[in-house]
């Protein structure tokens, strides 16, 4: 969990809506081996950005889509593929993205409590909440 000012949040919490976290995924990564633009496309691309505190049937402020970086190139990139693919989604006629942008260092990360890690895996008839919008990126 990230982007909230409740100390030590669990699921229970987060999902009451009064934490101000969200569920997101902790990327690492190399970036010589896989650019951060990737990791971008496939963030913008596998999710609807544009609908607020939301995920397809999963409404809370817990399920708004957001992007935490770490360095000054990332934030670079995150708004350079926002503005890329705002551009995309406004010629389909779609929505404004909402997606939360910041710092990675001014918001604290929990992590989820075992039994939410790896959802799919351990529950595999859970359902996929991710979009696959279509719209794609400029290379």
């Amino acid at each position: 969990y990230q982007g909230g000012d409740y100390p030590n949040p669990d699921y229970r919490t987060v999902c009451s809506g009064v934490t101000g976290h969200t569920e997101i995924v902790k990327v690492s990564y190399d970036e010589t081996l896989i650019p951060t633009r990737e990791i971008l496309r496939v963030f913008w691309e596998n999710h609807d950005p544009t609908q607020g505190n939301r995920q397809g049937n999963d409404i809370g402020t817990q399920y708004r889509s957001a992007v935490y970086w770490t360095t000054a190139e990332q934030a670079d990139e995150v708004r350079k593929t926002h503005d890329e693919f705002s551009a995309v989604l406004h010629a389909a006629g779609i929505g404004s993205i909402t997606t939360e942008m910041h710092p990675a260092e001014s918001l604290t990360f929990w992590p989820a409590e075992d039994y939410h890690q790896k959802y799919l895996k351990k529950n595999p008839f859970g359902y996929d909440c991710h979009a696959h919008t279509g719209f794609f990126l400029p290379a």
